[in-house]
């Protein structure tokens, strides 16, 4: 499938969703939105906000526009959708920054019925749709499937070479920087990076790096995004020998992650995949850790789509991205993978780097324990 295809396709699927929704048309503005609908383009500049530089619109009939101020219009058609079949619909930026519902107000000016908008962030008097947008793009295309993979191969292996590279005495903060520099060199960004050492990681789930050194256990997360799409994993890295309730604790939650793959299957809910997590914890011997920390749950263009807890109604769709990451106090195991109907594909595992075999329901899953350097 070539770029062109996928953003048929995707636009294809907003077309079903304006007809469905009774909109004239569906209005893109959020940085991930953007990223699925153009196959990886970016409207981001200012990485603090939702919404980007740019909005795209998609008429219930099929055709595309890129509504942007005259600062960013060159570039977006240059380097972001060139090719793509936006038509361009260019303001001064000081008309936008005046009239804060100008892209609305243009958009409605390019329609061909009366209907109502839709939009993913608030416009003017567009019909916030986010949720049956972020349904549209959980399944995943030939094309994304393949970066994906790519994304997640080159994450796996560029974390496994730094971990290798690490020494005790370094702060969290420069085991972070170093993560980060990692993620950059195979054109990823990290959007979240985490790091703990010795007994932070025993106190703290989401380890925000500090000047803390570490002295015998790291742990290193990270969120790498490339082309909108992002892939997390977790690695622990000891300085000389593992201590036993380390491999303890990491092979039992390697467990709940092995359950948690196998029952990561088409039609499943969130809530049933936390109740297989939680039943895995009660079987290992560490009952109400999954009340501790969230067990992950689906991605794609964001870190989660939605999250695994006892009220999630949403369902594994075929081609959708997971990534799980259940933990034990003291530990965790993270991997992103892509849910098929005959099981899912793990596409972050790192070369060479401990693994822990578990077969669930016939098949054998390898989850990364611990490295010691």
């Amino acid at each position: 499938m070539n770029v062109d295809e996928e953003i048929q396709e995707k636009t294809e699927r907003l077309m079903r969703l304006a007809v469905e929704d009774g909109l004239a048309g569906v209005l893109i503005n959020s940085q991930p939105n953007f990223s699925w609908l153009t196959a990886g383009g970016t409207n981001g500049v200012d990485q603090s906000r939702e919404g980007g530089v740019g909005t795209l619109l998609v008429r219930r009939d099929g055709r595309r526009f890129v509504l942007a101020n005259n600062i960013e219009m060159p570039r977006l058609m240059q380097e972001e959708i060139s090719g793509q079949r936006f038509e361009p619909v260019e303001f001064a930026w000081e008309e936008e920054k005046a009239n804060p519902t100008l892209v609305a107000e243009t958009a409605r000016s390019l329609m061909s019925d009366e209907s109502p908008l839709g939009a993913d962030l608030p416009m003017g008097e567009a019909r916030i749709v986010e949720g049956a947008i972020a349904r549209a793009r959980y399944k995943l295309t030939v094309s994304e499937i393949e970066r994906f993979k790519a994304l997640g191969s080159d994450a796996g292996e560029a974390i496994g070479k730094l971990a290798r590279t690490l020494s005790p005495g370094l702060t969290e903060r420069e085991v972070a920087r170093r993560a980060v520099d990692a993620i950059a060199s195979i054109g990823a960004a990290a959007v979240v990076t985490l790091a703990a050492a010795d007994d932070r990681l025993k106190h703290f789930r989401h380890p925000v790096p500090t000047d803390r050194r570490w002295e015998k256990v790291v742990m290193i997360v990270v969120c790498a995004r490339r082309r909108g799409l992002i892939a997390s994993l977790t690695r622990i890295v000891c300085s000389g020998p593992i201590p036993e309730e380390l491999t303890t604790r990491t092979q039992a939650t390697a467990r709940v992650n092995a359950r948690l793959f196998a029952a990561t299957k088409p039609g499943v809910t969130g809530r049933e995949l936390y109740q297989v997590a939680a039943r895995g914890y009660q079987t290992e011997g560490f009952a109400g850790e999954e009340r501790l920390h969230h067990q992950g749950g689906a991605a794609g263009y964001r870190t989660r789509d939605w999250v695994a807890h006892p009220g999630q109604a949403e369902q594994v769709q075929p081609h959708q991205a997971f990534a799980w990451n259940p933990s034990i106090t003291g530990t965790k195991v993270e991997e992103t993978c892509i849910a098929f109907s005959d099981g899912v594909e793990i596409i972050t595992a790192t070369p060479g780097w401990p693994s822990i075999p578990v077969e669930v329901e016939g098949r054998t899953y390898l989850l990364p324990d611990v490295l010691s350097v």
